[in-house]
């Protein structure tokens, strides 16, 4: 099995957002690079479970060619979606985009902000970017908008629709999407209760999200913690 490696660590990362409920049936895409240029990555096939998701379920796909089993084996919008990304943003190894209660809560928001109420909140201050030009399901047109939009970014809250995060790794780019859900639930639920929010100054703000960037290694130890846990219980996973 080619790229065994890189197949069992997003396969992992689907199994855990399934675990999280993070997940939209057997909607939303996760994809990982697997060539110099970004143009050939890993994606989950179309209708696959992802709590069942294992690491030779993964489709190796191009995103310079158009790929047999379109509409069977592949979902049409993922492919249009990551195959534009991984095209044209190759520094992005690792795009996950899920449409995810509270980040979907807020992106459904006429103006999407999450102002730093806590220290999760603070660790996207100022660190994504928001796209408010939602045109459709993501095909064609729609999916070079979103590429183009992304720009230098790595997390994009794209409005009507849901989260996406473009990282060098799965280890990071699960991480992402897991903090900036639970900081969106912390700042829809704080909303609700109808009272003033405590909002950081920006100083402290842009020191708490500079401390989130300079801590060591939390991603890769989160990603391990995952994958002890599913290796014991879930190693069908690694198959």
């Amino acid at each position: 099995m080619n790229h065994l490696e890189e197949r069992r660590a997003l396969a992992a990362a689907f199994r855990w957002t399934a675990r999280l409920d993070m997940h939209e049936g057997v909607a939303n895409h996760y994809s990982l690079a697997v060539s110099e240029d970004g143009s050939r990555f890993l994606m989950n096939p179309y209708g696959r479970h992802w709590s069942k998701m294992r690491a030779s379920d993964l489709l190796e796909l191009d995103a310079n060619e158009e790929p047999e089993g379109m509409g069977d084996a592949v979902d049409p919008t993922a492919w249009a979606i990551h195959g534009a990304l991984h095209r044209t943003c190759p520094q992005a190894r690792c795009i996950m985009h899920l449409h995810p209660k509270y980040a979907t809560v807020l992106a459904a928001l006429k103006d999407p902000v999450m102002p730093p109420i806590d220290q999760n909140t603070m660790r996207f201050y100022n660190r994504f970017a928001v796209d408010a030009g939602f045109d459709g399901m993501g095909l064609g047109d729609e999916a070079e908008r979103l590429a183009r939009a992304l720009g230098n970014h790595s997390i994009m809250l794209l409005g009507q629709h849901g989260i996406l995060v473009a990282s060098a790794s799965v280890a990071q780019a699960f991480d992402d999407i897991y903090y900036f859900e639970r900081a969106a639930e912390t700042y829809i639920t704080a909303m609700q209760t109808g009272l003033e929010l405590n909002v950081a100054t920006p100083d402290v703000a842009e020191k708490t999200a500079r401390q989130w960037e300079e801590y060591e290694a939390i991603a890769d130890k989160h990603m391990t913690a995952i994958r002890d846990i599913l290796d014991e219980e879930e190693p069908e996973y690694l198959h």
